[in-house]
């Protein structure tokens, strides 16, 4: 603070939580305590929301917070443990991470948006008193309650504390509410209805992490702000542009096949076919039926044909808003009618996966539940495939998983997250994101044995774990189920590639392409067609393929080393040794030929010959040591 600066004091109530035993927690599970970290501070972070308070300290495991009233302050710490305390019930007792928390009322000193002084201070050493689960305050903000809230104190006396000249009298928050709800409404009045009425929202998480968020979903005290459910839709009948009335079964062809289709995502409603069609022929008013048919999103669309190709409009429509979401526009030479048809449709229900998504995780939310953070988390992944993006990712799914450890989505996607962080060589600790992600998967199968993410999430991890003959079928049961995931194509041409059958990639791959033009990770499958291509000698091919995956995302370290060998091996060696070096800066993976050559993807005798006779060499020439 510069000299001559007034100083800008105020009262306040500081809040001081931090988890206890956090080195032990540490110790014995860094990366598990830290992800666990991270869920629960999305509990704590929206209960001070909730009660009008301000985070202005974080550090490691510790938070503070001010408030303007020491009633707030103490009404938020007792919901805060409540919700801790039943997020943590299926976990074993080792396992539990549990807050102590301080508060105090006093001066401070304000700079910028932090606080200072000793009030701050006496909160801190306040929650070092308090017991795990438990909340501790001071004499001062004890007598600000007064008869506030239905919560009973039990003093602990006069206590010295580290650095405050005088003793600081302190009281503990009973685990206990004392009198009936009744008596303490009566006698307490329109704060004592408030508390109540935040502990049935704390029951109302406790429902979420014990499985109950189908009751927040669609039950009447649902949070969101709007009234219809979640990911629900109408596909109104797509208008037949074309001249010939004879064509209008090929619009309704693709309405009835998108209807299908959509209703396979999770978590989706879809109005019944039926009662779309009772709209054919009338004008589109997005809001209006969304009132009428209490639905999020409106699909609308056109064809037209034409002697020799057609063309498909289609776009999708906030309800509430009545603004467009997305449009795509499909142009496509007649050909077999059906598989045309099939064609376009898998491609719109494969952007909608995505775009619903993002639509979902950008509405304000006041208290986001475990499907809330699912759709962030899959909004996260309709981003370019980098390590931000994944980090970000896992901590929706963690968060989700944390806030419903038994949902069957929430433990499948974060599985895949996990098992693809491995599988892109962007994993700090691959050994703990695979063993956490075979587990998620076994227990997503078993809670949904048909869940089409469920099998996908399984092979993903056999996949990651080198068993591609095993993921296979995992993969082609999720086609069975949801024909539009476009991903999984790409796996199977994959480790189509990994057992050997290295001439069978390539079909694969365009087969995902074609469905998801637009998908976050396209550059993984133009890479591996690449890869491919220049292991079968194929050095101009390949060059194509993996320059246009470098082109769509830079940060990918294999696609840098294959473009290094390529051009080593056409002769430029300048351009090699560039790629080389670019790889090597993204990855430790490829800082000598020894560890290259101890890569997984080369087990296959196979491939490895094919590997030896091109990609080793042009990797020597380029440079590597």
């Amino acid at each position: 603070m510069a000299e001559g600066q007034s100083v800008e004091r105020k009262l306040a109530a500081i809040f001081a939580a931090d988890v206890a035993e956090y080195s032990r927690l540490m110790g014995a599970d860094e990366v598990g305590t830290l992800r666990q970290l991270q869920a629960y501070r999305v509990i704590l972070d929206q209960l001070i929301a909730v009660h009008h308070g301000r985070i202005f300290n974080t550090a490691g495991d510790s938070v503070i917070a001010d408030f303007a009233s020491a009633v707030d302050a103490v009404e938020c710490a007792v919901a805060v443990q409540q919700a801790i305390a039943k997020a943590n019930a299926d976990r074993p007792p080792e396992e539990q991470m549990r807050f102590r928390i301080g508060v105090h009322v006093g001066d401070v000193i304000v700079e910028g948006s932090n606080l200072y002084g000793d009030s701050v201070n006496i909160a801190a050493r306040l929650e070092a008193l308090a017991e795990p689960g438990g909340v501790c305050l001071s004499g001062a903000a004890r007598e600000q309650i007064g008869t506030k809230l239905p919560v009973g104190f039990t003093t602990l006396g006069e206590q010295r504390v580290k650095n405050i000249a005088e003793p600081v009298r302190a009281f503990k928050v009973e685990e206990s509410f004392g009198r009936s709800s009744a008596s303490a409404l009566g006698t307490r009045g329109r704060r004592g209805r408030r508390f109540v009425l935040c502990l049935a929202a704390v029951a109302v998480l406790a429902l979420i992490a014990a499985g109950g968020a189908w009751w927040l979903r669609w039950g009447p005290s649902a949070v969101t702000n709007v009234s219809a459910p979640r990911l629900s839709m109408v596909v109104l009948p797509f208008t037949n542009l074309s001249n010939d009335p004879n064509q209008e079964y090929f619009a309704d062809g693709i309405t009835d096949d998108l209807t299908t289709d959509l209703s396979r995502i999770e978590g989706s409603l879809v109005i019944a076919r039926n009662t779309a069609f009772s709209y054919k022929g009338k004008a589109v008013d997005a809001k209006k039926i969304g009132r009428e048919l209490n639905v999020r999103y409106v699909l609308a669309g056109s064809v037209q044909r034409s002697a020799k190709e057609v063309r498909v409009n289609v776009q999708l429509v906030d309800a509430e808003t009545n603004r467009q979401l997305w449009a795509e526009r499909f142009d496509r030479d007649l050909g077999d009618l059906f598989a045309l048809q099939n064609e376009i449709t898998e491609r719109i229900a494969r952007a909608l996966q995505s775009q619903l998504a993002i639509a979902e995780a950008g509405r304000p939310i006041a208290h986001p539940d475990a499907l809330d953070y699912i759709l962030r988390g899959r909004a996260q992944l309709s981003k370019p495939i980098s390590r931000e993006t994944y980090d970000e990712a896992v901590r929706d799914f963690e968060t989700a998983h944390a806030l419903d450890p038994h949902a069957a989505d929430a433990q499948a996607w974060l599985a895949v997250v996990l098992a693809v962080r491995v599988l892109d060589e962007l994993s700090d600790f691959p050994s703990v994101d695979l063993r956490r992600a075979r587990q998620l998967a076994d227990e997503a199968l078993a809670a949904a044995p048909n869940s089409p993410m469920a099998h996908a999430a399984k092979g993903q991890v056999l996949r990651a774990e080198g068993r591609c003959a095993e993921a296979i079928p995992e993969y082609e049961t999720s086609i069975a189920l949801d024909r539009s995931r476009a991903p999984l194509y790409a796996h199977v041409g994959w480790c189509k590639f990994l057992t050997g059958s290295i001439d069978a990639v390539e079909p694969y791959f365009e087969q995902a392409i074609r469905l998801s033009p637009h998908e976050p990770g396209i550059a993984v499958w133009h890479g591996r067609v690449g890869v491919a291509k220049l292991l079968q000698s194929q050095t101009d091919e390949a060059l194509v393929w993996l320059e246009q995956a470098r082109n769509e995302n830079a940060r990918l370290p294999f696609v840098h080393a294959y473009l290094a060998a390529a051009y080593a091996l056409k002769g430029n060696i300048q351009r090699a040794r560039e790629e080389l070096a670019e790889a090597q800066q993204l990855s430790p993976g490829y800082a000598n030929l020894t560890q290259v050559e101890k890569s997984s993807l080369y087990d296959n005798p196979k491939i490895r010959a094919f590997a030896e006779a091109t990609y080793f060499p042009g990797l020597r020439r380029a440079g590597m040591p």
